[in-house]
């Protein structure tokens, strides 16, 4: 990719090309659908990815659990643009913004590419880990009793080590 890639929050103005893209790799079978009123409702846990013209490339979110436990989720980027490096941006600038703020946490996935996460410092866990999740959003996944997907996590006191 040879434009720059500008990441900043999501504003209300990105919620519709947020929504169409998250559909399209929802029709996949590969992240859940998300409505532009949630995405609406939910918009500050968003940040994005656009060209110098605005263009949405790529978004993610961070769900924040409590008791220092952090969810990537919604993380997409156009498929035209895959392996561009933009996912990587995304991760980690929660990272960065996440050690800014000083503290203990742990931020993990669900994924079906576990390899992309392992590049970024996050280890493969069991599911089980995480009871919050399971409850909040895998009882409404169409693919609930045969998930295929990894839970990766990465532990900012391990990565200090």
């Amino acid at each position: 990719m040879n434009n720059p890639v500008t990441l900043r929050p999501a504003v209300a103005a990105d919620a519709p090309a947020i929504a169409e893209l998250l559909h399209s790799y929802a029709l996949q079978g590969v992240l859940l659908d998300r409505s532009v009123e949630d995405i609406l409702f939910y918009l500050k846990n968003f940040t994005v990815a656009v060209d110098d013209s605005g263009w949405l490339l790529g978004c993610m979110a961070v769900r924040d659990f409590g008791n220092n436990l952090l969810e990537v989720r919604s993380l997409a980027v156009r498929a035209d643009l895959c392996r561009s490096g933009i996912g990587r941006q995304l991760v980690m600038r929660a990272i960065a913004n996440l050690d800014a703020q000083g503290g203990d946490y742990r931020l993990f996935a669900l994924t079906l590419q576990p390899g992309f996460f392992e590049k970024l410092n996050f280890r493969i866990v069991e599911k089980e880990l995480f009871p919050e999740k399971i409850w909040s959003d895998c009882s409404h996944c169409p693919k609930q009793h045969c998930c295929d997907e990894y839970a990766v996590i990465y532990d900012n006191r391990a990565a200090a080590i």
